[in-house]
């Protein structure tokens, strides 16, 4: 059968599988009363030009009737025709024996139905359909728990994954064995343009802090450990994660209690004359033995106890450091760059060129590179919602959306001509110090027991690598991002555990999970409907599961030594506007700031949030006050002295939610604390009602008779 263009488009929006229901209505002179029958097809056959597009007949309803009636013998076939769009009387209409089945289906659909008068609303009007369409598994499970059942306890991460076993190693072994079926799949997921407009947005975002963080590092250390070392630490650590770690969504940074922690051990072996490098690889060595002992002890397990509480504190503060860090870097350009605010007068000719005296205002070009990187990013970020384009264009150009704004902000900085900062990136793969190579003596020329006073430092960083890997992967395997493939947080421990211990030996930077990275990579791999009826909005289906977007992305990191030829162009403005955009970004979703606006919402106003229902607001407003005060006491030592013991904070946020027991009820924590979805929640709110309605619906009908007239 030839198609027309039109009518193939239509079939592509058509679910496979799907199968048509005709509804026909008429008038005939010679009958006195209306007959109506109601037929299902087994199996579904295909009629010819009774449906628009060729798809097969499943039911087929017939109304015939005397002349004279014909606008209420349509009225009613309209009627029938919105039955069957109905989800749940799909259900009784396949599986029904009898008319009695039908007729019961045709009730329940009536008490579900929103009635509205016909005086309030103008029915010539179109109505947009809903952003997210309700689901209807609340109406076929009638028979739901009750509320203060459903709630009584607090939901924690209670997967199999986080499960002790009570064996060495148990629980890194049922990781493997979760994984490894996965583990090719993994690779052919990989292959999406999705995939590699993620690659070429988080290549460029990953590259800035970890060239940025081996400056810092150079600085602190006398050069002892810089970029060349944090660019080679990355790509080694990052390409063995992506292949073999248990999360390969999860992306490897550096973090600033490491930096820290870095200038405290440099400046004692500079005042005790000890060797900084080898001292440092002892610790590195016992931190690597204290994760893997961790592993074999299932102490992932205790990942349990982070709720919502304490994973939103800890993920706000990261992403208001990167906003901070962001708007920090540009105004420190204005003392590279200064303002000339004492010039005088109209300057000409080739004084005011590149290389004369009067040199344009560097800071002000940054400054708008820095905003319209962050406004581009986000406006094509949004395209695919406009109404210009095709589908195709529109997702193509929202997936590539932060790679197009780098690539028109380089060439309108190449344009404009003005000399901003670039991105340095070393041109040669060696040591940055001449006095020291790639492998490092963890005793060196330091005495015998350095080795053992190691273990004390080690302890404090085997608690910060532990917290910040397993609390980003905690965010990473939410259970609202619908990932499929499982997780391995014992797997993921112990991939960063053996990569220290190189990377320690070898004078590299240590790398753990990096929260906003991680949940910007997560975010630009979310995978929504394509099927999907005119006018109704794609739904969310969950993450596109792959190791080919970390792999390219940290194994073009350790090649990025032979293309500074074209990554010297890149303005450092342009990056910064790229840490603005995955801060803000990275910010939607948390509960926790729907929650502080609330205190400035009348409660007209409100949305309707589940807790909301459940929660009186002074407890709601009473709760994120406390994680408001946890969060400043976070960034408080964050940018202090005392950022080295940071970690030990995050892990008292544990502590103060399991003291919050105290101030509020398990049902009330059960709603504002825990990690279910938004949608689900509600979901389940809706079973429990369901269920009380059911309960007395069924007690007010026996003995009820329905009958269909005509």
């Amino acid at each position: 059968m030839d198609l027309s263009k039109a009518e193939l488009h239509f079939m592509k929006k058509i679910p496979t599988g799907a199968e048509a229901s005709n509804v026909l209505v008429g008038e005939l002179d010679f009958l006195h009363q209306p007959i109506m029958a109601f037929v299902r097809l087994s199996p579904a056959v295909l009629l010819s030009g009774m449906t628009e597009v060729p798809i097969p007949t499943r039911f087929l309803f017939v109304l015939l009737g005397p002349e004279g009636k014909g606008h209420q013998y349509h009225e009613i076939g309209r009627s029938m025709a919105t039955i069957m769009t109905d989800e749940v009387f799909h259900d009784v209409a396949y599986k029904a024996k009898n008319g009695a089945d039908l007729v019961a289906g045709v009730d329940e659909f009536l008490d579900q139905v929103t009635v509205l008068p016909p005086g309030e609303w103008d029915p010539s009007i179109r109505i947009e359909p809903p952003k997210n369409v309700p689901s209807q598994e609340k109406r076929k499970m009638p028979g739901a728990l009750d509320d203060s059942a459903s709630h009584s306890t607090l939901e924690k991460h209670g997967g199999p994954e986080l499960q002790r076993t009570g064996r060495l190693f148990g629980g890194l072994t049922l990781d493997v064995k979760r994984k490894a079926p996965w583990f090719w799949s993994d690779f052919r997921d990989g292959l999406s343009l999705q995939c590699l407009a993620s690659f070429l947005f988080l290549y460029c975002a990953c590259m800035s802090p970890v060239i940025t963080f081996g400056g810092l590092l150079g600085e602190a250390t006398n050069g002892h450990i810089s970029a060349m070392e944090s660019l080679l630490g990355a790509s080694m650590a990052g390409v063995v994660y992506s292949l073999f770690a248990g999360q390969p969504l999860t992306i490897l940074g550096s973090t600033g209690p490491v930096l820290v922690f870095e200038k405290i051990l440099y400046k004692f072996c500079k005042e005790y004359t000890l060797s900084y490098l080898s001292l440092r690889a002892c610790i590195g060595l016992w931190t690597a033995f204290l994760c893997i002992v961790l592993v074999a002890t299932d102490a992932s397990c205790l990942v349990c106890y982070v709720t919502r509480f304490t994973e939103e504190a800890f993920a706000s503060l990261i992403c208001i450091i990167f906003i901070y860090e962001a708007l920090e870097k540009l105004s420190h350009l204005r003392d590279t760059y200064p303002v000339h605010t004492h010039s005088k007068g109209e300057f000409q000719g080739p004084a005011c060129g590149r290389d004369g005296p009067y040199t344009p205002d560097v800071f002000f070009w940054c400054c708008i590179l820095f905003f319209a990187t962050f406004a581009l990013s986000s406006f094509l970020k949004k395209f695919k919602t406009s109404r210009y384009f095709p589908t195709r264009v529109r997702s193509t150009v929202s997936d590539f959306a932060v790679f197009l704004t780098i690539v028109i902000m380089v060439l309108l900085d190449f344009v404009v001509g003005i000399p901003s900062p670039k991105l340095h990136v070393p041109h040669a793969f060696k040591p940055t110090r001449d006095d020291r190579g790639w492998f490092i003596n963890p005793i060196g020329p330091n005495p015998w027991w350095t080795v053992l006073a190691a273990l004390v430092p080690a302890l404090l960083c085997t608690i910060l690598i532990f917290m910040d890997q397993q609390i980003s992967a905690v965010i990473v395997n939410r259970k609202e991002h619908k990932l499929k493939k499982g997780c391995g947080y014992h797997l993921d421990l112990f991939m960063v555990a053996v990569m220290l211990g190189v990377c320690s030996v070898m004078g590299l930077p240590w790398f753990v999970a990096a929260t906003v990275l991680s949940i910007t990579h997560v975010n630009s791999l979310k995978v929504e409907s394509d099927c999907s009826a005119p006018g109704e909005q794609p739904k969310f289906l969950g993450i596109r599961e792959q190791r080919v977007t970390g792999l390219l992305i940290f194994a073009l990191m350790g090649c990025s030594v032979f293309f500074t030829s074209v990554l010297k162009f890149i303005p450092m403005p342009v990056l910064y506007g790229v840490f603005l955009y995955m801060g803000v970004s990275s910010l939607r979703g948390i509960q926790f700031f729907d929650r502080l606006k609330l205190f400035w919402m009348p409660a007209k106003h409100q949305p309707d949030f589940i807790y909301l229902r459940h929660v009186p607001l002074r407890k709601v407003h009473f709760f994120t006050a406390i994680q408001l005060i946890c969060l400043v006491l976070l960034w408080t030592i964050k940018v202090s002295r005392a950022a080295i013991i940071f970690p030990l904070m995050v892990l008292a946020l544990v502590f103060v939610r399991k003291a919050m027991d105290l101030c509020f009820s398990k049902r009330e924590l059960s709603f504002l604390d825990d990690l279910m979805p938004e949608r689900k929640k509600k979901l389940d709110d809706g079973r429990n009602e369901a269920g009380e309605e059911e309960e007395v619906r069924l007690a007010g009908s026996s003995g009820l008779d329905i009958s269909l007239g005509l």
